[in-house]
């Protein structure tokens, strides 16, 4: 999975025929080059589609006879979801592919023909001759469970923002029909939807007496709720600015939304459900899940983006993974800045940084080490860049567990810090 460049470069021989491919939705462009990048075809389209992908498969091969070819080598970049069927046509056929990152394809499109213009062809082009200088990564081996992780969260991830779309559409729904239930409801839970579905508009709870709605709730087998916000709600309907026309179809708006939620929400657990319980199959869930202030999805989460963390050498690799190395602009006396590389994995970046604010209220020992990278006397952080310092703290701690099959001791973790005689005591 992990190969330093000059590896990789050893790994392109004389005998290699190097295919670039510059992916879209329909139409891919392919360019064959040998090791040293010359061209040995220009480029030819290769639709999306089986007859096209078994046409670029003979033409392959009549490349490798033609000009004596043992081996072949197919680079592309991961553009969007597009590459992944070809990926797996190549899988199939045995045949090799690696990565090229898009943005080294952008940097590089001047150096063929010192000009801004941007094509297909040329994409394909410039591609080809990326892979004998080793600038490709190549994607690691991913198990049944890898592969259902990485779907499913990605599925879940689209849930969300599914639910969030609705949301938004039921606060529009509160701004034309009925803005002051906000501020008896914050949120819209259990309660709020039950009294949604039985009195939507201001008028419908007019209608009806404060202990008449208290009981229509508990009927419902909902939690009773207090009597004091229900003549909150009263309240906030005698003056209501809500619209009045149009009031049924406002109430099948509502109720139609408040289906669409519950049915997105259903899905999103089930969906949580699964994809921890694949997780725990992976040897790693039993060695990170002991460490507290960190949920079991948050974990199946991360999991889902670096695989099993057995796989990585070092934590660095991690590290890098989630763009959380440091870069810096230095020439002669002048020396910038230092800032994220953001050059990775958004998503795991991301979790990192949502998993880190739990684990202050929850851990002590992270609790402590935030604290102490903020008041240190020698260069002292401020509260982002701690808590940046505390995502790669997290990765090398996750490493760690998996490599040693360990559980989480936050002694352990803190026996290099001299700040703490006591180490975790209050």
């Amino acid at each position: 999975m992990h190969h330093n460049r000059n590896e990789k470069i050893n790994q392109i021989t004389e005998k290699t025929l190097v295919i670039g491919i510059d992916i879209a939705k329909n139409n891919h462009y392919a360019c064959a080059t040998d090791d040293r990048g010359r061209e040995l075809q220009k480029s030819w389209r290769v639709v999306q589609s089986h007859q096209g992908f078994e046409l670029f498969y003979h033409e392959v091969q009549s490349l490798m006879t033609h000009h004596d070819k043992t081996d072949v080598y197919v680079g592309f970049e991961p553009t969007g979801h597009y590459w992944m069927n070809l990926a797996a046509f190549l899988e199939q056929r045995q045949i090799p592919f690696v990565l090229v990152n898009p943005f080294h394809v952008k940097k590089t499109k001047e150096l063929d023909d010192n000009l801004q213009s941007k094509n297909d062809l040329k994409d394909a082009r410039l591609i080809a001759k990326m892979i004998p200088q080793g600038y490709y990564s190549i994607p690691r081996d991913m198990t049944p469970i890898d592969q259902e992780l990485r779907r499913g969260t990605a599925f879940r991830e689209r849930l969300k923002k599914d639910r969030g779309s609705v949301l938004n559409r039921i606060r529009r729904w509160f701004d034309l029909y009925f803005p002051e239930f906000t501020t008896v409801f914050k949120e819209i839970r259990l309660h709020a939807k039950t009294i949604l579905r039985m009195v939507p508009l201001p008028a419908d709870v007019l209608k009806v007496g404060n202990e008449t709605l208290v009981e229509m709730v508990r009927v419902k087998q909902v939690k009773a709720l207090g009597a004091e916000k229900i003549t909150r709600l009263h309240q906030a309907a005698s003056h209501s600015i809500g619209l009045t026309d149009s009031s049924d179809m406002a109430r099948r708006e509502i109720s139609f939304l408040l289906d669409q939620l519950d049915l997105l929400e259903d899905q999103i657990d089930e969906i949580t459900t699964q994809l921890v319980e694949l997780a725990k199959d992976l040897p790693d869930f039993e060695y990170l899940s002991t460490v507290p202030g960190i949920s079991a999805t948050t974990i199946a989460e991360i999991l889902a983006e670096t695989g099993s963390l057995k796989l990585y050498n070092h934590p660095r690799q991690l590290i890098k993974l989630a763009g959380l190395t440091l870069t810096a602009q230095e020439s002669g006396e002048h020396k910038g800045k230092k800032k994220l590389s953001k050059r990775g994995r958004k998503r795991l970046r991301y979790l990192l940084y949502k998993t880190i604010f739990p684990l202050i209220h929850h851990n002590h020992a992270f609790k402590k080490l935030f604290e102490y990278y903020k008041h240190r006397k020698d260069n002292p952080l401020k509260g982002k860049e701690a808590i940046v310092v505390l995502m790669s703290k997290l990765l090398k701690i996750f490493h760690g567990l998996s490599h040693k099959e360990k559980v989480f001791d936050a002694n352990r973790m803190m026996t290099d810090l001299t700040f703490l005689p006591n180490r975790l005591a209050a």
